[in-house]
This record gives structure tokens, sequence and C-alpha cells, in this order.
């Protein structure tokens, strides 16, 4: 419990402040003279100026009886209830049916008096009441405290959040930096195939755009793009710059520059996608290609679309130098 709650007579604001409404004036002067010592109390002989009362003050209880002209106690606790639903009601009674009992309970009341009371059986509810009372703004306490808590840890995550993906951005940015210079590294060696890369790469991005590709399918469509000839560093010089024919013999060391590629991206994880388009881009739909003579959708998506892509290129070219 808060150390500033206070105790079942008190609040951090002073004594416990009371509404005692009984329509009748004896029963009423009792119960005033019991509770005031140590309470605040104020008493009315009706529902109607109790409400009045709770609409300009606030009471940590109201002790009522239930059965009164007009409005009676089971009417007065849902108002109350409807107006302060932490105010804390005993509600009191000559009748000892059950029922009233249950009645009461369920229309919001915290405890039941019967009557004729004893005054320490009132003294009794009054404080089990009170104490009820504090532990409902302890309680509300606590709630606020934990929710200004999460509020701002949450805080806190999302600026650690940001900062990660902006560290995730500059990250990404690098990496293709360092991916666009290893492929004009490649394209240095053979004047054939300059800006081949870089023209691919935007072909696949304009059609993975088109086919809506998640965002993780577009990256590794970039990269892959890139980084599809990867794999030549290990072809023999004599082989890639043959000028002639090549014989069947080294035609199957040219097609090893698709597994070279794979190798060499293996164990990375940024680009394991990236290598099924390296290792995969020289598959055809009808399964006529190679390395492993894959077909249709067992192609991965993004070696699908750099096909259309290389073939888009390579039919501009002809165009151009024809």
């Amino acid at each position: 419990m808060d150390k500033h709650a206070g105790t079942a007579h008190s609040t951090p604001d002073g004594p416990a402040k009371i509404l005692i409404i009984d329509d009748e004036p004896n029963i009423l002067s009792v119960l005033v003279s019991l509770l005031g010592n140590q309470y605040k109390c104020t008493a009315v002989t009706c529902a109607m100026d109790a409400l009045q009362c709770l609409r300009h003050t606030k009471y940590d209880l109201v002790l009522s009886d239930i059965m009164m002209p007009g409005m009676d106690g089971f009417e007065l606790t849902e108002e109350i209830r409807v107006l302060d639903p932490d105010t804390v009601i005993v509600l009191i009674s000559g009748n000892l049916n059950i029922q009233s009992a249950i009645e009461a309970i369920r229309k919001g009341a915290f405890d039941y008096v019967t009557k004729p009371f004893r005054l320490d059986s009132v003294e009794m509810a009054v404080k089990r009441a009170l104490r009820h009372r504090l532990l409902l703004r302890a309680n509300r306490t606590y709630e606020r405290h934990l929710e200004e808590m999460v509020g701002q840890r949450t805080e806190e995550l999302s600026a650690r959040n940001r900062e990660l993906n902006v560290a995730l951005e500059r990250l990404y940015v690098n990496y293709r930096a360092t991916l666009r210079g290893l492929a004009f590294a490649l394209e240095t060696r053979d004047n054939e195939t300059r800006g081949h890369s870089d023209r691919v790469v935007a072909y696949c991005i304009r059609l993975g755009r088109q086919l809506q590709l998640k965002d993780q399918e577009m990256v590794a469509l970039e990269c892959g793009a890139l980084l599809h000839d990867l794999g030549k560093i290990g072809v023999p010089d004599k082989i890639l710059f043959k000028p002639g024919p090549l014989t069947n013999e080294e035609w199957v060391l040219m097609r090893r520059h698709v597994e070279h590629g794979a190798r060499i991206l293996s164990g990375i994880e940024f680009l394991a996608d990236a290598s099924k388009v390296v290792s995969q881009h020289h598959e055809k739909y009808d399964g006529s290609g190679y390395l492993n003579g894959l077909a249709g959708q067992d192609i991965y998506i993004g070696a699908r679309v750099f096909a259309v892509a290389d073939a888009i290129d390579a039919a501009c070219q002809m165009h151009i130098f024809n």
C-alpha cells in the first residue's frame, strides 16, 4: 500500500468524508454522533439531497438506508456508481431477507447492515469499507504508475528501434555500395559486358515492383542481379576471354561459374536469397537450363525475374549494335 494512502480513519486530504442518508431523524442523529468524532460526516434525509451533495463533493463512503420515500437505496446506489465508481457504499435496512442483501451487492454496494443495528457493527462495517476504499486508491495509484512506466519504456524502445532502423539502413547502403563496387570490378575485366549489371538491375527492380514482390524479395533480386556473374572469377581467363566459340569441355568449365558464385556467397546470411538468383540465373522455365535443370516455379522467383530482365537487356543491346 502507498505510504501516503492514509488509514481507515483518514485520507491524504484529511479525515474520511462520509455521506449519511436516512429518512428517520433519530437514526440519522445516532449515526452522526457515532461517526462524527472520527470522520467528516454530512447528513441528509433523502436520496435526491444526497445526489445533490455528491455532485458537488467527493465522498469516500456513502452510508444509506434502503427504504426511503421516492428514490430508494438500491436506485441511489446505481446513481452513485455512475457519478463516482470509486465511492464505497454501505446500505442499511430493517429487512432481514437474504435477497435484499444479494440485491444490494449486485447493485454495487460494498456491505449491508440490518436494523436494529449494533453500533459496533456499524463502526466495523464503516472501517472495512474505508479500508477497501484505501486499497482501491492504492491500486489506482499503482496502475497509473505502471502505465507511466510502460509509456516511458515504450518510448525508450521506440527511440532505440528508430536508432536501429537508421543503423540498419546505413548498413544496407554500405552493403550495396560494396556489392556495387564488386560488380564494377568484375565488369572492368570485360569491356563487352560493361554496364550490363546496372542495366539488368534497373530492369529487375521495375519488373519486381510490377509483380509486387515483397521487400525481402526485392533486396534479394537487386543484390542477385548485381552479383549474377560473380562466379566468373573462378573461370580461367583463356576460356572467359576466348575470341572464338568454346569447345564442349570449355563450356562445362564456363557453366561452373554459377556454382562458383553460389559457393562464394554461401554462409553470408544477408545474401542467402540473392545466392539463389546467382545459382539459378541460367535455369530455364522449360527445364533445359543449368546447373540443375530446374523448371517452372521450382526456380526461385528472383531468378525467373532476372532471366526476363537479362533477355530484355540482350535484345536491347542487339538492337543498338545492329
